[in-house]
């Protein structure tokens, strides 16, 4: 007989006392979507009964509501900017408890090796951090990556306990059009009977119903409500995206409702260090769903019980007899301001931070592979590199799209001024973009014009670039545009603000050009220094400077991308004439 198993169904009979009970909670019953008010004993590591007991320990709660733990069922850990220990004390004392990650930046900097690292670094960890096998390594044919992931390099990481399936489809052109290398990926994870994660913004009809058929059961790139139902009623599961880039939740309140909820759940995707450690992580879109309307209930199911279904997680996501001891305390519902985190019955964090003696206990080394400790290899730039000759009287310009990914096309007539490149015009908000290959010193780089950005003068450059990491480098002028680049290479990743001539910031991201084993007090305060060294250069407070850069290469988000082949049509996968003769 299971001895643990005993002693829990004894304390949960009240045949014996229970080791933990914490009285007079309210607590949120995910099942009923609603507040009940009772005990809740604890033995074991898992919740045991709710109801009137009495405890070993008892811990006065005095009417506080008590929630289960979090769940982020789509993140990037990368894009955090620093280490997996870091990230785990940035949002352990906001209440989350779990991630499910997709390593797909490292990846694509490093391949396999890139993704069993992060699965080291991630070992041990109070966080559980689960894993979807990264599907588009490069994101598509029309992109340059450091590593290329067929079925084949996958398959033996299915092995891993902590994979749960297939990260988010995002070549959905390829995925519709049956792509075989594609559909390889797809039927091996079919057959596992695993889970397939969607990315498809924008794709509806036909397409859609494509998408599903190969399996896709999820998609969190929804920016509107119509699309959001399209999908829901072709069955997939909407996740609402609420992150530092790509901000969703407004223009999806209305899933917060009957009959949508019970198939949405509440993700991030992508965070900067400083939105977690100021804002917080999914306690902070429970809160902003709470204010513009939301269910507060609701909201809470949606960030644990909704992502532990969808995910398969057993015996999570709710506080429940039979649940694993992973709750969070807050002291009022409609705040929603995490107090206390309990993870299997323990106390691992409170009032903003995470206990010492967790910390310490979780403290171990692992080796960082050469792969991704020295992942730079490019040649030092010249300003003559980034000219861009006349072919013509017009250009296409990448337009962004303010608190959205999707991007625009332009035309705009070709200048001429002093003090900026050729074809930059600060007036129509217009400056020079270029992406250089940095993984296999190819030499290769696109160039191109980006609008919308705002910069008057200097450069900006980040080997943050999704989804290939390359370097991206926005400027006005050439020689500040390779100064920029060149800082960068020397730190062997990272981001780098230069105006004029000088250096102006800069912040080394030396573990795969995307993270820092620094604090993440130490990279926020950082990052905001260039935040603010870019807003001297002109860009406005309601951009990101870097974290909006990082997508402007991605080649499967609507409607141009400029990556190391070029200007890309993303709808068409083709590659455009920057510079046109006529209008």
């Amino acid at each position: 007989m299971d001895r643990l198993l005993a002693e829990r169904v004894l304390a949960a009979s009240g045949a014996k006392k229970a080791s933990l009970v914490l009285k007079n909670a309210r607590v949120v019953n995910v099942f009923t979507a609603e507040l009940e008010n009772g005990d809740i004993a604890i033995e074991e590591g898992y919740i045991v009964g709710i109801g009137e007991y009495e405890g070993q320990t008892e811990i006065e709660l005095g009417g506080a509501v008590v929630c289960p733990g979090l769940i982020d069922g789509h993140i990037h850990l990368e894009s955090s900017m620093v280490a997996p220990g870091e990230f785990e004390r940035s949002v352990v004392p906001h209440g989350t408890q779990a991630v499910i990650t997709d390593p797909h930046e490292i990846a694509n900097v490093a391949g396999a090796e890139g993704i069993r690292f992060m699965m080291e670094r991630t070992k041990g960890l109070t966080l559980d951090v689960y894993f979807m096998l990264p599907s588009c390594v490069p994101a598509t044919g029309l992109d340059e990556s450091g590593a290329v992931l067929a079925a084949e390099n996958l398959s033996p990481l299915y092995e891993e306990e902590r994979v749960l399936g297939l990260a988010e489809l995002m070549n959905s052109y390829g995925t519709v059009r049956a792509d075989r290398g594609i559909l390889d990926k797809v039927e091996e994870a079919r057959n596992r009977n695993l889970l397939i994660d969607g990315h498809a913004p924008g794709l509806s009809g036909r397409e859609l119903n494509a998408y599903v058929t190969a399996g896709v059961q999820s998609d969190h790139e929804c920016s509107d409500w119509e699309e959001a139902v399209e999908k829901l009623k072709r069955g997939q599961w909407i996740m609402i995206r609420e992150g530092t880039a790509a901000r969703n939740l407004n223009a999806l309140m209305p899933l917060f409702k009957e009959p949508y909820y019970h198939r949405c759940m509440l993700v991030t995707d992508d965070k900067h260090p400083g939105d977690l450690i100021r804002l917080g992580h999914l306690d902070y879109i429970i809160k902003k769903a709470i204010s513009l309307g939301a269910d507060p209930v609701h909201a809470v199911m949606m960030a644990s019980l909704h992502p532990a279904e969808y995910f398969g997680l057993r015996n999570v996501g709710a506080v429940a007899p039979g649940y694993k001891a992973n709750f969070i305390v807050v002291s009022d519902l409609n705040e929603f301001v995490v107090k206390q985190v309990y993870k299997n019955g323990k106390l691992v964090a409170e009032n903003g931070g995470m206990k010492a003696e967790i910390l310490a206990a979780e403290e171990r080394s692992v080796e960082t592979p050469v792969r991704v400790g020295d992942s730079f290899h490019l040649e030092e730039t010249r300003p003559e590199d980034f000219h861009v000759k006349k072919k013509g009287n017009t250009i296409r310009v990448l337009c962004l799209t303010p608190g959205e990914l999707t991007t625009k096309s332009l035309l705009a007539p070709w200048v001429e001024k002093a003090g900026v490149a050729p074809g930059v015009n600060i007036e129509q908000d217009i400056v020079k973009m270029a992406v250089l290959e940095r993984h296999h010193n190819t030499g290769h780089m696109g160039l191109g014009f980006l609008g919308g950005y705002g910069l008057k003068r200097g450069a900006v450059a980040t080997s943050i670039a999704h989804d290939s990491h390359n370097l991206i480098v926005a400027g006005t002028n050439d020689e500040d545009m390779a100064l920029a680049a060149n800082i960068v290479r020397k730190n062997r990743g990272g981001l780098a603000v230069v105006a004029d001539g000088k250096l102006m910031g800069e912040l080394p991201l030396p573990i795969a050009g995307l993270m820092s084993e620094e604090p993440a007090e130490w990279v926020d305060e950082k990052l905001e220094e260039l935040k603010a060294q870019t807003r001297s250069l002109g860009i406005g407070e309601s951009i990101d400077p870097f974290m909006t850069l990082a997508f402007a290469s991605l080649p499967v988000i609507p409607e141009l991308r400029l990556n190391t082949y070029g200007l890309i049509d993303v709808e068409k996968q083709e590659i455009l004439e920057t510079i046109i003769s006529c209008m």
